[in-house]
């Protein structure tokens, strides 16, 4: 029975994010008629990155917008931005792909990703609170669990036993 909540929300970040790439190319687009891709693109990619956060708490994951949320939003862009920007340059200068169309290959690419963390930071992972966030975990902690310990050179006590 939790699939489908699962699957809505996932459908529904797709639609999030077709209306945000549109709205970003559209930015892109307009920029570019009067600065060079590259800012254009970090431009249009900031101001995508505002509605994106709002359309994101309210609609993918029906959580409400706080400061904290929004503050901590960046850093699930900051791994879309990484993608698509190392995307876009590597497209752009070294595949000769159109640096119309670039930003939106470079964007496909990231999609996997930024779900998995914004879902982290807005909703504080599969089983949020009615606000999003589990009591007891911070919204910080994106990364994988730390690694175990490593034993001693010399292979340890029972190496040394034989």
């Amino acid at each position: 029975m939790r699939q489908r909540p699962a699957l809505a929300q996932v459908l529904r970040f797709a639609l999030v994010g077709v209306v945000n790439t549109a709205t970003f190319y559209g930015a892109y687009l307009v920029l570019h008629r009067w600065l060079p891709y590259y800012p254009a693109y970090v431009a249009a990619f900031v101001l995508s990155m505002v509605g994106s956060f709002f359309l994101n708490t309210r609609f993918t994951y029906r959580t409400r917008p706080t400061w904290r949320k929004f503050l901590l939003f960046p850093l699930t862009n900051l791994t879309n931005f990484t993608v698509t920007s190392v995307g876009v340059f590597v497209l752009v200068e070294w595949c000769d792909v159109n640096d119309r169309i670039a930003p939106l290959v470079a964007a496909a690419a990231a999609i996997p990703a930024t779900f998995l963390l914004s879902r982290r930071i807005l909703v504080g992972g599969a089983r949020g609170g009615s606000d999003g966030v589990r009591s007891g975990e911070g919204a910080l902690r994106v990364g994988p669990p730390p690694c175990p310990p490593v034993p001693p050179p010399g292979g340890g006590p029972a190496a040394q036993e034989g």
